[in-house]
This record gives structure tokens, sequence and C-alpha cells, in this order.
């Protein structure tokens, strides 16, 4: 298994290693990337939590409005933040 790139980065910055080009830059834009999965992530238990509390019938109507299923919602959150 190959090592995520945020400890990867996160490595060469305690090492002291602190190139702009091979290691800062790369590093804020896996930090922006790594929040905005954490925002859908949040988003997506939100939902799950909205959703898991919801009457069977308000349910219904919840997924005849045209929303997708919670737990699709959270799988594609989950799918973006796995490893790169």
């Amino acid at each position: 298994m190959t090592q995520p790139e945020a400890l990867r980065l996160a490595e060469k910055l305690e090492q002291g290693y602190v190139a702009h080009t091979t290691v800062l830059y790369p590093a804020a834009a896996e930090l922006r990337r790594l929040h905005a999965v954490n925002q859908e992530l949040l988003a997506a238990l939100v939902n799950l939590r909205d959703f898991a509390v919801m009457s069977n019938k308000r349910q219904v109507e919840y997924l005849d409005a045209g929303n997708k299923p919670p737990a699709e919602v959270a799988q594609a959150a989950i799918a973006k933040g796995e490893t790169k």
C-alpha cells in the first residue's frame, strides 16, 4: 500500500525539506483538498442523521423529491476521501 500524500508531505516538512515547488505548494493543495473532503463528509453525516430520524413517510417524500439516498451521498464522499 502506498503512503497517503498528506503523510508523505508531512514527513518531508518534518525533515525540514521546504522547497516551494516540491513540498510547500503540494502540501497547501493537499490541505485544501482534505478540507473540502472533510466538509463533504460532515455534510453527509448530517444528512444521514437527519434521514435516520425521519418517519418512513417523510423518507419516501424526501426520495420522491429527487434527493439522492443519504447512503449514496455518503459513499461518494468516502470515495473522495480515500487514500490518494
